[in-house]
């Protein structure tokens, strides 16, 4: 492992770690024979090319998993990128429970770490959806369609704020969530706010 591209706060969250240490490590050595820069980011330990994010380390309850940003991007030969969600759009994982897989992929996974760099070094950019793709909820346009102020407001938001409300309003299966969610944020959205904001 080539010592000089390590960061210490990775060196601090290895030694604190209670689970999945032994497997982080070994993670953090085969990307770094990659040639990547370690950073830490997200309370986790990040791999740059040129400043750019290109694989996570994180842990989670059941696994551990290296994250690929651009992910979506990658072949995937082996069929091993897990999409976390329905709605994450460019990041796959690669899951492990063990050690002994992560020993055994070792040469597979260098392989798409490369093909990561490679995708980086070329500017590749996942092509997210845009907001016309996600739908609006019922509740939500009925608010909008009786007040014009409010679908102005809605409508001066970045893409990214259209897309964190419409994907917050639509999670509830209950329609009375949904119309208490709508309800809570009108007033921030007139604000010109984000969901986070």
């Amino acid at each position: 492992m080539t010592t000089n591209r390590t960061n210490p706060k990775v060196d601090g969250y290895l030694n604190k770690a209670k689970k999945w240490k032994e497997e982080s490590v070994k993670l953090r050595q085969i990307i770094l024979d990659c040639g990547l820069t370690e950073d830490f980011k997200w309370m986790h330990p990040c791999y740059t090319l040129e400043n750019k994010n290109v694989v996570i380390i994180h842990g989670f309850k059941e696994y551990c998993a290296l994250l690929f940003h651009k992910g979506a991007l990658l072949k995937d030969k082996q069929g091993i990128l897990i999409q976390q969600t329905e709605n994450v759009q460019s990041a796959r994982q690669i899951r492990f429970t063990n050690i002994q897989q992560i020993v055994d992929m070792e040469n597979i996974l260098k392989e798409y770490i490369q093909e990561a760099i490679e995708i980086e070094k070329a500017g590749l950019k996942v092509t997210l959806k845009q907001n016309t793709e996600y739908a609006v909820p019922e509740e939500f346009q009925h608010k909008l369609d009786e007040n014009s102020a409010l679908k102005t407001a809605f409508e001066a938001l970045t893409p990214g704020r259209q897309r964190a409300y419409l994907f917050y309003f639509s999670q509830p299966k209950q329609s009375k969530t949904r119309v208490s969610r709508v309800e809570k944020y009108t007033q921030q959205i007139l604000d010109g706010k984000g969901l986070n904001d």
